[in-house]
């Protein structure tokens, strides 16, 4: 099933411009982004549908029941196989790809691109490729993301072409490259090199987001568990993961597994802190402070799959319709993330080896147990989002978590099918205007259930009660 699903995927960006996959016009010898088909947009769309079912419910099997049909290592190879053929084709999922080359269009121009938009540059053959609605919006990414976006615009010039698929090499190579660590990490233990496989380097539903949507989380999620994995050197480790920070700025998350690791050891810490300090201080010294701006306006975002918009509905619906009531469903959001990440952490603490002793959790377990609570709790989530937790779990036991995690991609992918408003056939608008709000419910359902289970799991051992009878 897994297998199929990653055949679907590629199918869909040879298919050329669809639904899925915006057109990238304009000369250039780049990978089969000529190739048009001409498929039937309904086609293409149930295609996507399809990837994102069986691959999902593929998952999910072979984590139920890892019996290793093929070799942990043999699995990564394949995985990686995929991933460098996606890069040869044209991204699909989202027009963001368009959103990157714009930005590195705008730096190599002399344009900031935290303060501009693609509307700002009428006319230029790469930024008029953006799609609506993001054509005014600046860019939310750190120093480290706008720098690869210039160095492909550097490479590509006036082909949108040859900036998408330098932008797409980037990519593709991030993700090889945390296969491949993830894999190093746990190659000791099959049994748990069988499941990272299934987590990161073979996952369908990643390979369809990060790979072939050509997220910019990929290149965040490849620099944090380089880090986690270079723990033992305090300045390397603060490197990368200062690195990670100033790509996107929601996986600083991670910075706090470490954190709490060596917080009985304050040299050491003091050391990763200071050197993943001055990477992120750098990095927004040199494209200044107006790239603080645009991140704390989308922090401020409700997505329209989030179950928070449920809630906002229903503040609507009892005190009025004047306000937006992002201030409270904001502080909602981070109680909701406390207590997740306190459930979590309780449960993972009491399966640890020191037993009920919450300071024995390693840093992979702390990471990923704030990661997936943040996933669950905030109210701006789109599918690719989810990458940075798979890439966690990945290195850490085995557990329900991870069920979890892949129905919960599994729904956000649903939603955001297509995760375009350019190029959609008519009569499609209630996949965003009627499926998409209605997943929100989806989404509520699988947060009480992850407190409940997280919570029960937690709980004190019960013991049954001895029998006052006498033994017979």
């Amino acid at each position: 099933m897994i297998a199929v699903s990653v055949l679907l995927t590629i199918t869909i960006g040879s298919l050329g411009p669809s639904p899925m996959v915006p057109a990238l016009g304009g000369p250039g010898w780049q990978p089969p982004y000529w190739l048009d088909a001409g498929p039937d947009p309904y086609v293409v769309i149930v295609l996507a549908a399809a990837a994102v079912v069986i691959g999902g419910a593929g998952l999910l099997a072979a984590l139920a029941d890892p019996r290793p049909v093929l070799s942990p290592r043999l699995l990564v190879l394949l995985g990686c196989l995929a991933a460098g053929v996606l890069a040869f084709l044209p991204p699909s999922g989202s027009g963001d790809h368009l959103n990157y080359a714009a930005y590195g269009r705008m730096v190599t121009l002399g344009l900031n691109p935290y303060t501009h938009g693609a509307d700002d540059l009428p006319g230029d053959p790469v930024a008029d490729a953006v799609e609506r609605p993001w054509r005014e919006e600046p860019s939310v990414y750190g120093p480290v993301a706008t720098a690869l976006q210039a160095l492909a615009s550097w490479v590509g010039g006036d082909s949108l072409r040859l900036t998408i698929f330098v932008l797409a090499v980037f990519n593709a190579a991030a993700f090889v490259v945390t296969a491949l660590l993830i894999d190093r990490f746990t190659r000791d233990d099959p049994a748990r090199r069988l499941r990272a496989a299934l987590l990161w380097a073979v996952n369908p539903l990643l390979l369809y987001h990060l790979v072939a949507g050509m997220h910019a989380d990929t290149l965040a999620i490849v620099c944090m568990v380089a880090a986690l994995l270079a723990r033992a050197h305090p300045v390397r480790s603060g490197v990368l993961l200062g690195l990670g920070v100033a790509t996107k700025l929601n996986a600083g998350l991670v910075a706090l597994g470490p954190a709490w690791e060596l917080r009985r050891r304050p040299g050491r810490l003091a050391v990763m802190a200071v050197g993943a300090l001055a990477v992120v201080v750098a990095g927004y010294a040199i494209v200044g402070p107006e790239a603080i701006t645009p991140v704390t306006t989308t922090s401020k975002a409700i997505s329209h799959a989030s179950f928070w918009k449920l809630v906002q509905g229903w503040l609507w619906a009892l005190v009025g319709t004047g306000r937006a009531y992002r201030g409270e469903i904001q502080v909602g959001a981070l109680v909701v993330l406390a207590l997740i990440a306190w459930l979590l952490l309780r449960l993972a603490s009491r399966r640890s080896p020191s037993g009920r002793d919450s300071g024995g959790l390693e840093a992979p377990v702390v990471a990923a147990g704030l990661v997936v609570a943040y996933l669950f709790a905030t109210p701006y989530i789109l599918p690719w989002y989810d990458g940075l937790a798979f890439g966690m779990l990945a290195l850490v036991g085995a557990s329900a978590v991870d069920g979890f995690m892949v129905v919960h991609l599994l729904v956000l992918s649903l939603a955001y099918l297509p995760a375009r408003v350019d190029g959609q056939p008519p009569g499609a608008e209630w996949l965003s205007g009627v499926l998409r709000p209605q997943i929100a419910w989806a989404l509520l359902a699988l947060t009480v259930l992850l407190m409940v289970w997280a919570w029960r799991a937690g709980g004190p051992v019960r013991r049954p009660r001895a029998s006052a009878a006498p033994p017979p």
